[in-house]
């Protein structure tokens, strides 16, 4: 990946990264930080797509139909790696096992959003909050980020509702029905699973087996 990388970006925490119908030159791989991506509507509500997380691959909806379909925002600070749009064709060409790994991650990408679609489609509120921890948690996890059953998780409150189609007020108090009932505590940017089975049979959600993700 050496060969088509050019370079490295460095943004502050709410930093516009891309914008809904833009064409960008440009492609990414998180290296550290983490953002969120989202649709916003013309009245201004905003609907959160997922969460971004280092190793993920992003901008290969604008770089494959031209124009991003979604806009990106840094939470954190972030470093990102950068690619040129115009290379992505050369990576199918010359590197086919990583052309391979490139489509994997546009299929997980699909899967995830399916899952989301179900979720905020029949969960109800508590299963929705439920659910969408143990995501966020199991995905830091196999990031070796988690400490013990805790780790650093600094999005708002307001960023998990807009992903799950719920009011301020109501993930709010649903996060504390989960406190108070010592399943999962989000708190002071940290979230701690204090009950995995109770929060898997809520979110009505199995254990998950998670592979090797691959990296670009």
């Amino acid at each position: 990946m050496d060969t088509f990388k050019t370079g490295e970006l460095s943004v502050e925490a709410k930093t516009t990264i891309q914008m809904e119908g833009a064409k960008t030159p440009h492609l990414y791989t998180v290296s550290s930080g983490m953002g969120v991506r989202y649709k916003t509507l013309e009245n201004g509500r905003r609907q959160v797509i997922n969460f971004i997380m280092p190793g993920d691959f992003v901008g290969l909806q604008a770089g494959v139909m031209g124009e991003a379909g979604h806009s990106i925002e840094s939470t954190t600070p972030m470093v990102l790696c950068t690619f040129q749009r115009q290379d992505l064709w050369r990576l199918f060409q010359s590197y086919p096992s990583r052309a391979y790994d490139l489509v994997w991650l546009a299929a997980s990408e699909e899967a995830f959003l399916g899952q989301s679609l179900a979720t905020v489609g029949q969960r109800s509120g508590i299963e929705r909050v439920s659910w969408a921890l143990l995501k966020l948690y199991g995905r830091l996890d196999q990031l070796g980020l988690t400490k013990g059953n805790s780790v650093s998780l600094p999005y708002r409150q307001q960023d998990l509702a807009d992903a799950l189609g719920l009011s301020l007020v109501h993930t709010n108090k649903t996060l504390s029905e989960l406190r108070s009932r010592k399943m999962a505590d989000w708190s002071n940017g940290a979230l701690t699973i204090l009950d995995r089975e109770a929060l898997q049979s809520t979110a009505m959600m199995e254990a998950e087996e998670r592979g090797p993700r691959p990296l670009m």
